[in-house]
Parts: structure tokens; sequence; C-alpha cells
């Protein structure tokens, strides 16, 4: 029996401990947000916190998690009241949107271990979430924006 705590609360599961994490997510307890991209670890879509860590969920087995607390997006602030949410909104950030749960998790690890970025510390940090839609600009802008904000 794998134990693991999702955004807050205690899950249990008996299941294929090799089952990428993503599909527990999405499939078993509807967490939604985080996206399937490539299903290899490449694009960035899929990634959430495993003890407060970014990891790809599509390649990250569910095994691996068993005594974790795992964070998804819908963790970040349900209410939409992260500063990161706000600046996005602000920057009119997505087009598309669907990277941008894995950008808005790379952006709160980088914020959380660099509360002041420089633009170097943010394209580094986020070179591992591909946007289609190409929207860099305004995303390294939402999170300069957000880090002038106490998180």
């Amino acid at each position: 029996m794998i134990t693991l705590k999702v955004n807050g609360v205690t899950r249990r599961f008996d299941g294929d401990p090799e089952m990428p994490l993503l599909w527990y997510l999405r499939d078993l307890l509807e967490l939604t947000g985080t996206k399937y991209g490539c299903g290899r670890g490449l694009c960035g879509s899929c990634t959430i916190h495993v003890n407060g860590v970014q990891v790809q969920s599509c390649v990250t087995a569910i095994g691996s998690a068993d005594g974790k607390s795992v964070a998804t997006i819908e963790a970040l602030g349900a209410n939409v009241d992260h500063a990161l949410q706000r600046a996005w909104m602000k920057n009119n950030v997505p087009q598309c949107g669907y990277c941008q749960s894995g950008q808005l998790m790379t952006a709160a690890a980088l914020l959380k271990e660099k509360p002041k970025p420089t633009d170097q510390d943010i394209d580094t940090a986020m070179a591992g979430v591909i946007c289609r839609c190409g929207t860099y600009q305004r995303i390294r802008q939402a999170i300069k924006d957000a880090a002038e904000v106490a998180l």
C-alpha cells in the first residue's frame, strides 16, 4: 500500500507502484490541472512538487512518492490569490494555456529557492518547460512581478 499526501490530503493507492504519478493524479484523483505533454519528462507540462522539489510526474513512479507530500497546480491557489497567478493574469501570459500549470509550478519552485531571481536565474529555471506559443518574455516579466510581492 502506497500512502502519500496530495495537496494536504492523505491518499492511499494499492495498484502498480510503477504507474506514473501523473496518471494517478489525473485519472484516479481527477486533478486534471497537471497536463500530459510528451510522456518523457522533456516538456515540463506535468511539473509538480514532491516534498517541495519539482519533478516531472509523467516519468515519476507513484511508488517513489510513498510517504511523501505531493503538490499540484490545484494547491497553488484555488482562489487565484497566489502572487504568481496574479502576475500571470496581469501580464496576460497564457495563450493556449496548455503548459501553464508546468510553468507556474516551476516558477513557484524557483521563487522558493531564489526569492529575487535574475533574468539568467529565470531563464535557466524555466528552460525545462516548453511553451509552444512562445510567451517566454511575458513569463519572465510575470515571475519578476511576483518576486516583488511577498509569497
